[in-house]
């Protein structure tokens, strides 16, 4: 299978069920910002080493890719293959319990910090605001088509782990946080 087909090279697309689109258009943007997160994330996995954590960011790039799956596709009737994209509503669940179990183990937030810190505290800063990036290409297309409400709680829920985790790690290397 070659990696190039030519086909967007006029600014064009193809989505499941809708054939070809702008590259522009709210949904190819909405799940590009998600792909753009993964990315992010991946950069995020090159610099942890606690294994606890690489297990839950590959654990949340798995649940972006599902995601960024479902926006590409726009087909009313979903078929069998759909539904390894299917966001749980439990996955919600999970990253309020990883978000209260970080709060218990950082200082308690007194004022607002500037991003940074260690490494990977500094790629985990980076993520949370790639991540809302992406939540506001996905409210943007929610205001022009429906988009599963899972999709947007998961999103805005993944951008609070992800500033929790920032603290946690620079917390645990010894790196302060620098107050705004």
């Amino acid at each position: 299978m070659k990696i190039y087909t030519r086909t967007g090279d006029s600014g064009e697309t193809g989505l499941l069920g809708a054939g070809r689109v702008r590259k522009n258009v709210a949904r190819v943007e909405a799940y590009g910002a998600v792909d753009e997160l993964n990315a992010c994330l991946g950069m995020v996995c090159a610099a942890v080493t606690d294994p606890g954590h690489l297990d839950l960011l590959a654990s949340i790039q798995r649940d972006l890719f599902g995601l960024g799956a479902q926006l590409a596709d726009v087909r009313k009737q979903r078929g069998k293959d759909s539904e390894k994209a299917t966001l749980a509503a439990e996955r919600v669940t999970d990253l309020e319990r990883w978000i209260d179990r970080v709060q218990e183990e950082v200082p308690p937030l007194t004022r607002f910090i500037l991003p940074g810190g260690c490494e990977s505290g500094a790629r985990l800063h980076l993520a949370r605001t790639v991540c809302r990036r992406a939540e506001r290409r996905i409210v943007r297309l929610a205001a022009e088509e429906e988009v599963p409400a899972i999709i947007l709680a998961y999103m805005n829920r993944l951008s609070d782990l992800l500033f929790v985790l920032a603290r946690l790690v620079n917390h645990r290397a010894g790196a302060a946080e620098t107050a705004w």
